[in-house]
């Protein structure tokens, strides 16, 4: 069975043995010289190689050795065939940088425990009769290039994809290789159609970072157990991201453009790390709210994302994982919105700028913060924020006076690592059960550190 990448330890001594000086390589049984049963000549002889330890780094170093490309599968169990002759080498172990098969570690020459239904064998992406493997996505009538079912050209063939296992980080890859930008969606079941012919790619584990699909991990070039009912497809993004009915553009509901058409998404399992990657995304700053139940209006035509989870760290909303494009159970009345940072936090009534009730200045307006669930973990990020060294005491009902307006934070929950308190959860944006008596303060270390160095 074909194996998928990995990576290996390089070796110390990558000199070609005097031994094997006259040893060549070859692909035989395959539709051309760059695909089959991998052979070497030796001596005057003939023999195979065994596929035990037998993958894509192997294959990437036969290839490269033959002119033959980049490697798209590493063969196993005979696929092209089994050989006759001597068994050369076992348990090869390249890390895939080696000019020549002979560079990598294995048992030694003619050390071996296998038979030739377990001849190993190669499929590169090259070859001097046919176009090397490329993919192109198959789009429905209307669309675009860049959407489709994924089909791969070979050998004047054509095939597909199979679904098992295709996410986001495998259709990153392909959109990446079309020059079609980032994907938004990897479907399944193929929701572009049932392509037909060959299915050529089973079990695709991309990391994300590949420029090419065919560097990705696979069960083998052909082997597959699935139908064209499992053919994966792709929406790489032409798709832009809006926040619309705020106050200016880095608050508002979630809104996709895609294809001449306009959607939202829905707040199921919408939080701060959604909400912190769509604030970059737009060059708005830090995440303050991230907004449920159509806070910010319910919008029209279509739900474009569900379920969305990002770790916070993803440069475009599109990266996080979802339900799948188009793919809810949700309807307008549950658009997710977002409220980014134009807002900054000031401690005020206190001796100095770094103790004081806790105040944030937001869109022209100020505001407090709830004393409810107030702990030191909380204070200890505002100190931080100030950059007022660390949190002395974390002060409630009002204990530096009662403010006025609004009350912007309340049931703020802290890790205590954050570098901002817009980072940490809370109950929503304004959204709170207290008033003014309920003030949350902070009193921070500075001013003791700055008067032991006076002294």
């Amino acid at each position: 069975m074909p194996r998928p990448y990995k990576e290996k330890e390089p070796l110390a001594n990558v000199s070609i043995p005097p031994s094997l000086a006259d040893a060549t390589i070859s692909l035989v049984n395959g539709r051309n010289r760059c695909e089959g049963r991998v052979e070497i000549s030796h001596s005057g002889g003939r023999g195979t190689v065994c596929d035990d330890g037998w993958d894509l780094s192997d294959a990437q170093v036969v290839c490269r050795q033959l002119g033959c490309g980049s490697a798209v599968a590493a063969t196993s169990n005979a696929f092209f065939g089994e050989g006759t002759g001597n068994i050369y080498l076992d348990e090869i172990s390249c890390s895939g940088w080696e000019s020549s098969l002979f560079q990598c570690g294995h048992r030694g020459w003619g050390i071996h425990n296998c038979g030739h239904k377990e001849d190993a064998g190669v499929v590169c992406s090259a070859a001097t009769t046919t176009p090397a493997p490329r993919p192109n996505l198959s789009p429905p009538p209307g669309e675009n290039r860049c959407e489709g079912r994924v089909e791969i050209s070979h050998s004047g063939g054509r095939g597909t994809v199979c679904d098992d296992g295709w996410d986001l980080s495998d259709a990153q890859v392909v959109c990446r290789q079309l020059g079609c930008g980032s994907a938004v969606a990897a479907t399944s079941s193929a929701s572009f159609g049932q392509g037909s012919g060959s299915i050529y790619l089973d079990d695709v584990s991309c990391a994300g970072w590949e420029s090419s699909l065919f560097q990705c991990g696979h069960r083998g070039w052909g082997s597959h157990n699935c139908g064209h009912s499992e053919d994966a497809g792709v929406v790489c993004s032409d798709a832009t991201i809006s926040l619309v009915n705020g106050r200016n553009r880095c608050e508002g509901r979630v809104e996709i453009s895609h294809s001449g058409g306009r959607g939202t998404v829905c707040d199921d399992g919408w939080d701060l790390s959604d909400a912190q990657v769509v604030c970059r995304q737009l060059g708005c700053g830090s995440a303050v709210a991230a907004t449920s139940s159509a806070s910010f209006g319910q919008g029209s035509g279509s739900i474009y994302l569900d379920d969305v989870s990002c770790a916070g760290w993803e440069s475009s909303l599109f990266q996080c994982g979802h339900q799948g494009w188009g793919v809810h159970n949700c309807g307008h009345s549950e658009d997710a919105g977002v409220v980014c940072s134009d807002a900054t936090i000031s401690l005020v009534n206190g001796r100095n700028r770094c103790e004081g009730r806790v105040e944030i200045s937001h869109s022209g307006g100020r505001g407090t913060v709830c004393d409810d669930g107030w702990d030191l973990s909380d204070a200890q990020v505002v100190c931080r924020q100030l950059g007022c060294g660390s949190a002395v005491a974390a002060t409630s009902s009002a204990s530096f006076g009662q403010g006025s307006g609004s009350i912007y934070l309340d049931d703020v929950s802290c890790a205590g690592w954050e570098s901002s308190l817009f980072q940490c959860g809370h109950r929503g944006w304004g959204s709170h059960n207290c008033g003014h008596s309920e003030d949350a303060g902070v009193v921070c270390s500075v001013q003791a550190d700055e008067t032991e160095t006076k002294n």
